[in-house]
């Protein structure tokens, strides 16, 4: 049974930095690319970053280019998302999921049901 587990949300003020994890077990598919996807306005998911196995590929959603980075610790089957210069708009419950590439993350096609999430509030 696949399960994934974030953590590292918070509340910090426009500005700050928080760093999400997320430990995913289970996983049969092998060499998953992982990602993040927090709800948006008028969206079930929205995609915001994912990596390639290796870690050597790596996209973002342009609102967060700059400011997030996405990397994972395959030993530890962990994906990171380091988020700096938080802003307000940034609001919401993160969560992550795996797919054969980022291109069908991005189409919405997942390889897990949704974890919890971890919040992220991020006041002005």
């Amino acid at each position: 049974q696949v399960q994934l587990v974030e953590s590292g949300g918070g509340l910090v003020q426009a500005g700050g930095s928080l760093r999400l994890s997320c430990a995913a077990s289970g996983l049969t598919f092998s060499k998953p690319y992982m990602g993040w996807f927090p709800p948006a306005p008028g969206k079930e998911r929205e995609f915001v970053a994912s990596i390639s196995w290796s870690g050597a590929g790596t996209a973002y959603a342009d609102s967060v280019k700059g400011r997030f980075t996405i990397s994972r610790d395959n030993a530890k089957n962990t994906v990171y998302l380091q988020m700096n210069s938080l802003q307000p708009e940034d609001t919401a419950v993160y969560y992550c999921n795996a797919g054969p590439s980022t291109a069908t993350l991005i189409r919405g096609t997942y390889l897990a049901s949704w974890g919890q999430g971890t919040q992220v509030t991020v006041s002005s």
